[in-house]
């Protein structure tokens, strides 16, 4: 076998590589490379003559599997040695476990009683749901948080529990017996709308490789399986790898302690340690060495983390250049920090950093109103993670326009288009519509249901026939979603630019056979992530908190909000030591985001809901060693210029 393909990487990543049967668990650092490793891993199992299609590759989020699989087909394609077709489709399976769960369900959808096109909520149709159960479990949506009786239901599925399960256990507070009440209520409109949650396409698709006849398909398909980022795995999603596993135990884990951050989402450390329980024969590698940082935030990084209990040990280290120092700066407020992080972002753009190469990270969302505020009075171009694409109004009508089209019995998806443009069907028409009732309806009506029906079976004729884009074109026009927001009563330009924006989206998926391809786009619509609205505006600085960084690297980074009770996170009933380490491990991910430099800034007073507190210094400004830290000071000038600022700001 040529093994040229090993030349570039370290000792531990060829180990790696190189094991190609047997458990094995990477503990891979951050900026060690483990992307590189996997994808080399998987190249290495392909020229070994493993068939590309019996591997399986899951990670967490679209943009990590979309990088994963791109990297993987250009090693094979771009590999002399190996002699596929150029038009070759046996490949791996690369993705998220939650598009896995997508594949089991829509390949096995009869079982579970659905339709192959069922609809996907998203955490918008999910809290409109709870609370629709919350009104009919006879309660208001002022007494009772749906936020909250959303989440708690999502815990109890990431942890495998089912509604029945949680009905028959032991009564426990108020809260719990609210919780029993409005539930059954949610799965019911689940049932109505032929939807699935987030949860339940790890849920059911568990439920399904649970069954022998099906586990053992999958695992006859699926022969060697690999899991990123394996710290983040919550109760379901570590059942269903040890299922697909099976008896093989050809299993390969790459993850990180000290970058688990989704405890609030059912991640369980555990997992990390119980590996090598689970799989007694296991090899552990450790990857170290840091590609990314610089040597001063590489040992700033490795001081906080030390200070961790749970964790296994390692300590990264680098070739890379000693670098700058970390510069801390403390504001007098949010407005003299969001000031100080423009002023500093201008200076860095000036002297040749590109702005998306600039990342500003926040404990909690609420942060970025003020940044918000002083990037705009700049005309500093930024982009605020966290405004989903795919739920806004347009973009979500239009896909319920392609659901209904595929699925003319989709209830739900009848009920948001039906009148978007206005069509005169009103509330009582659509009820006898439902209800089989038509007939009673007066000729002048039926015509306009007809006229309806001749779109949606126009546009099936669309998604069958055409590539993606030219099909969401096409409906588009003839729903009369252009019209509207071109010259209607509705006009926004901006609407009808998201609109263009996902006739360009529809485009990746034009390679494939048009049903394939309008199937997949409304699958990965749906489970779209705050990372995967990088692309859409590329050119800018990034503002977002920091959990959605994970798994980002920038340039620069500033990591603003650093106080005490904001970042470390506290609550009213304080913190217990796992929550410590988490924000630890949090502020640990913040910093092993930057590659050359790092700004800390920290306010003494703060307006958080309308009261202004004052604060200290976070606690993980004072870890770090005196030796990797720059003191930041104003300038006369920028002082004058920031007086001059809150002057102007003053609503008179």
């Amino acid at each position: 076998m040529d093994t040229s393909h090993l030349n570039l990487l370290n000792e531990q990543q060829k180990e790696a590589v190189l094991m190609m049967e047997g458990p094995l668990l990477i503990l891979a650092g951050a900026g060690s490379g483990k992307t590189k490793t996997i994808t080399t891993r998987i190249l290495h199992l392909i020229k070994a003559g493993i068939d590309p299609s019996s591997i399986l590759a899951i990670t967490f989020t679209n943009k990590a599997a979309k990088e994963m699989r791109e990297r993987v087909m250009r090693a094979v394609e771009e590999d002399k040695s190996l002699n596929f077709p150029v038009s070759f489709r046996e490949r791996p399976f690369v993705s998220t476990f939650h598009y896995l769960g997508v594949h089991v369900i829509k390949e096995n959808h009869a079982l579970l009683g659905l339709p192959r096109h069922f609809k996907i909520f998203d955490a918008g149709d999910s809290r409109r749901a709870v609370r629709e159960a919350i009104e009919a479990a006879g309660w208001s949506g002022k007494e009772m948080d749906s936020g909250k009786i959303a989440n708690s239901i999502s815990r109890e599925k990431g942890e495998g529990k089912t509604l029945e399960q949680y009905v028959e256990r032991e009564k426990g507070g108020f809260y719990e017996e609210v919780i029993q009440k409005v539930w059954p209520h949610y799965e019911r409109i689940l049932r109505e709308e032929k939807g699935l949650d987030f949860d339940d396409l790890l849920l059911k698709s568990l439920s399904l490789l649970r069954r022998p006849e099906i586990g053992e398909r999958y695992r006859n398909i699926w022969k060697y399986i690999h899991v990123d980022e394996y710290q983040d795995t919550n109760g379901v999603q570590y059942s269903m790898t040890r299922l697909l596993t099976g008896e093989r135990h050809n299993i390969c884990v790459v993850g990180d302690i000290d970058q688990n951050i989704y405890t609030w989402r059912g991640a369980r450390l555990e997992h990390m340690f119980q590996f090598e329980r689970d799989y007694p024969e296991a090899k552990i590698i450790v990857l170290e060495e840091n590609y990314r940082s610089s040597k001063t935030i590489l040992s700033a990084a490795n001081t906080i983390i030390e200070k961790n209990t749970l964790r296994k040990e390692k300590n990264l280290f680098t070739k890379n250049d000693e670098g700058e120092k970390i510069s801390v700066f403390k504001a007098d407020n949010e407005r003299d920090e969001a000031v100080f992080v423009a002023t500093r972002t201008e200076a860095l753009i000036k002297r040749g950093t590109p702005p998306q190469e600039i990342a500003v990270l926040y404990r909690a969302n609420f942060q970025s109103r003020a940044l918000e505020e002083v990037f705009l009075s700049r005309g500093i171009p930024y982009q605020l993670l966290g405004v989903k694409f795919f739920e806004r109004k347009e973009i979500k009508d239009a896909l319920s326009f392609v659901r209904l089209a595929l699925d003319p019995e989709s209830v739900s998806d009848l009920k948001r288009v039906i009148n978007v443009p206005a069509r005169g069907i009103g509330k009582i028409t659509l009820l006898k519509i439902v209800e089989k009732k038509e007939s009673t309806l007066s000729p002048k009506i039926q015509a306009k249901i007809e006229e309806f029906r001749k779109i949606i079976t126009d546009m099936r004729g669309a998604f069958l026939a055409l590539p993606p884009s030219q099909a969401v074109l096409f409906l588009i026009e003839h729903t009369g979603l252009k019209r509207l927001y071109e010259k209607g009563e509705e006009k926004d330009d901006e609407k009808l630019e998201n609109l263009k924006e996902l006739v360009s989206f529809a485009t990746r998926y034009d390679n494939l056979a048009p049903q394939e391809g309008i199937e997949l786009l409304l699958a990965d619509a749906a489970l779209t992530t705050d990372q995967d609205n990088l692309e859409v505006k590329n050119n800018s600085v990034k503002l977002m908190t920091v959990h959605a960084s994970k798994g980002l690297e920038f340039d620069c980074v500033f990591i603003s909000g650093l106080e005490e009770g904001l970042f470390p996170h506290e609550g009213d009933e304080g913190a217990s030591q796992e929550e410590v380490e988490e924000e630890r491990r949090l502020f640990y991910v913040a910093l092993t985001r930057a590659r050359k430099k790092v700004f800390l800034s920290w306010a003494e007073t703060r307006m958080i809901f309308g009261t202004t507190s004052v604060s200290a210094p976070s606690q993980f400004i004072t870890d770090i060693e005196a030796k990797y830290i720059e003191n930041e000071v104003w300038s006369t000038d920028e002082k004058r210029r920031r007086g001059i600022e809150a002057i102007l700001s003053i609503d008179f």
